[in-house]
């Protein structure tokens, strides 16, 4: 039967060509009204539209049925319209986790990288809405193939324009075996008039087997119209199979292999390769032209569904002559009767998705941020703000003041007269710091820029494109500020008696000249051991025998007190000795506690500094990672669902 359009109806009103065949279009709502109104009309009557003669019979026929079974206008039962897929099975669960994936990756990825998932989903969605009982196989194939032929020789009826004029399929044409099917056209956009039932009588049992079965005959894959080829491109993204018809002649088109079968490899199971009019093949050479279609479709990644495997199913016939038709009914019977097609399709474009979207979620190697990134990061900010100097400063400042309590009173009053004379010095070296050139004074705050930027790229080493950029992005927001804050930290651990530069002089911070030694006023003395009254009491002994000494001989000199030198010059001698002596052992001792505490100070002001590039940089990016890691769990129970859940 020919496309009718609207125009043609008005012009021939009358029974067409097609009265009499099982094969003209399903009726429609508001012809039953037209036939009411217009009241019986004779055969042969030309004022009579569609409500006359054997159309007008069996349309109210099947307007009859359609209303005992309790069916709508459109001949769609409300009960027969079922979700085909089942709750929780592995293409539900897939379906979730790239729902989740999307949704999680909305902030990292551009629209257009999700644009295919996204569609998968919408698909899926309104696909499970509609009747489970149904498969939509769609029939395309390239101009002269005789795909038409095929499409009515399965209908059994003359439905689809055949012959030498090309293009002669202009628009998609359904035929539906079985009621229910409105819903899935009306998704796939194919008006009412283009909509036929398959001729009765050609087979109780291929009829029985066939129910359920919607056929569409597409136009030409490579029509000179491009509307045609667009319409193409739009109903195979939305059918539950295809049979792709091809001919001797054209079955190699690089056209049919690298626009469509090349990148629907993934679509084999729901993929029928018929190579039709090998009526036209001599001898054995359909047989030939078969095996060589099987090694380009081998060639193209597409499985073939041999020896009881998964795959295309690739057959030969003649739709002219019926030669091979009964084979395909029945191939084309049990993939119908076993209503899975519509799962596979949609498993296939969700591997289709899931492959297209790998390159943003698998990672080259082992992506993660590892402990020894972690410690050279805490290492650069322990350079940066100056730790070690400052361990090095809370050492010093033990030892003076083990220095200050054991020493001499005659070396502590040197040492206190060459300080007051180098202080003027030292207040000129300051001044001096403070006009360093700005090269000078960026050196810490590069520090700090490089062990952020040292520690994204430790973090970011393998990520995909995207990520990466995220965590480098999470890396330098977190940073801005961290050398200020690393300052603050430095005052406040030298405020706290952490350390000190030597010499009493004070520098600037991270933020400022880059010194390594933290700045502060005085700090508070560090705590003593238990030993230095002792130590203490026994340099003051040294210096009393010292005084006794001195003012012993000092009477006998002036004769208050009678001469004997040795006594006298002995106790002196004893202080004399003894002080240096105890000086130099209460040093010697304290160097444990010294370093000691020198390294619990840089320790602190490392951990303080740590803990702040933790909370700032660190823990950002770790954030970043572990959006990641979830989002390539879900990629990843996306994919293995597919191996494992079919």
């Amino acid at each position: 039967m020919t496309a009718v359009t609207d125009q043609d109806q008005d012009q021939n009103p009358g029974p067409g060509p097609d009265a009499g065949k099982a094969g003209a279009r399903e009726p429609r709502e508001d012809e039953g009204e037209r036939g009411k109104e217009s009241g019986p009309a004779k055969s042969g009557d030309r004022d009579g539209r569609w409500d006359d003669g054997l159309i007008a019979r069996r349309a109210a026929a099947a307007a009859k049925e359609a209303d005992a079974a309790g069916e709508g206008p459109d001949g769609d039962a409300g009960p027969q319209v079922e979700a085909y897929v089942p709750s929780g099975g592995p293409l539900t669960q897939r379906l979730d986790s790239l729902r989740e994936l999307v949704g999680l990756s909305r902030a990292r990825l551009d629209r257009e990288t999700l644009a295919e998932a996204g569609r998968v989903l919408d698909e899926a969605a309104a696909r499970q809405r509609l009747s489970s009982r149904h498969t939509v196989v769609a029939i395309a194939g390239a101009t002269g193939s005789g795909k038409s032929t095929l499409f009515n020789s399965l209908a059994g009826a003359q439905i689809s324009d055949t012959g030498l004029r090309r293009p002669t399929t202009a628009s998609p044409i359904a035929c539906s075996w079985t009621d229910g099917a409105a819903g899935l056209l009306d998704r796939l956009a194919i008006p009412g008039r283009l909509r036929r039932r398959p001729q009765p009588g050609c087979g109780a049992e291929a009829d029985a087997a066939l129910q359920g079965l919607v056929l569409i005959d597409l136009p030409d894959h490579d029509s000179a119209a491009s509307g045609h080829r667009d319409q193409v491109d739009r109903v195979l993204a939305l059918v539950d199979a295809v049979i792709w018809v091809v001919d001797p002649e054209k079955y190699a088109d690089a056209a049919l292999h690298e626009r469509y079968l090349r990148p629907l490899a993934g679509h084999a199971e729901v993929t029928f390769v018929v190579l039709n009019q090998i009526d036209r093949l001599p001898g054995e050479a359909a047989e030939l032209v078969l095996d060589d279609l099987r090694r380009l479709l081998d060639e193209d990644g597409m499985a073939l569904g041999e020896h009881g495997e998964p795959g295309a199913t690739v057959m030969s016939l003649s739709a002219l002559t019926g030669d091979g038709m009964g084979e395909l009914r029945e191939v084309l019977g049990r993939f119908v009767q076993e209503r899975t097609a519509a799962a596979r399709r949609l498993s296939a474009d969700v591997d289709a998705a899931a492959a297209q979207l790998r390159p943003v979620y698998v990672a080259e190697g082992r992506a993660g941020l590892g402990e020894l990134a972690r410690e050279e990061f805490t290492d650069r900010l322990a350079e940066a703000v100056g730790a070690a100097a400052a361990g090095q400063a809370a050492e010093r400042e033990w030892r003076r003041n083990a220095g200050r309590a054991c020493g001499t009173p005659w070396l502590r009053l040197w040492r206190w007269y060459e300080s007051t004379r180098q202080l003027g010095g030292l207040d000129r070296m300051a001044q001096a710091l403070a006009l360093a050139p700005p090269e000078e004074e960026i050196t810490a705050r590069q520090r700090v820029e490089q062990a952020v930027r040292a520690v994204a790229d430790d973090a970011s080493a393998g990520l995909p494109a995207p990520w990466a950029q995220a965590v480098r992005e999470a890396a330098v927001n977190g940073a801005k500020g961290l050398p200020e804050a690393l300052d603050e930290l430095a005052q406040t651990a030298a405020a706290e008696g952490r350390g000190r530069p030597a010499g009493g002089t004070e520098t600037g911070g991270v933020a400022g000249r880059g010194a390594v030694v933290p700045a502060g006023g005085r700090s508070a003395k560090p705590p003593r051991p238990a030993w230095w009254p002792a130590a203490v009491l026994v340099q003051a002994s040294m210096t009393l025998l010292q005084i006794f000494g001195g003012l012993w001989l000092l009477g006998q000199i002036v004769g208050v007190l009678e001469p004997g030198l040795v006594a006298p010059a002995l106790l002196m001698l004893a202080g004399v000795i003894g002080g240096p002596l105890v000086e130099w052992s209460c040093a010697a001792a304290a160097r444990g506690p010294a370093r000691r505490y020198g390294q619990e100070a840089e320790r602190r002001l490392r951990d303080a500094a740590a803990g702040c590039g933790r909370a700032r940089v660190l823990d950002p990016v770790s954030a970043e990672l572990a959006r990641y890691r979830e989002v390539r769990e879900r990629y990843v129970a996306v994919t293995e669902i597919s191996t494992t859940g079919r």
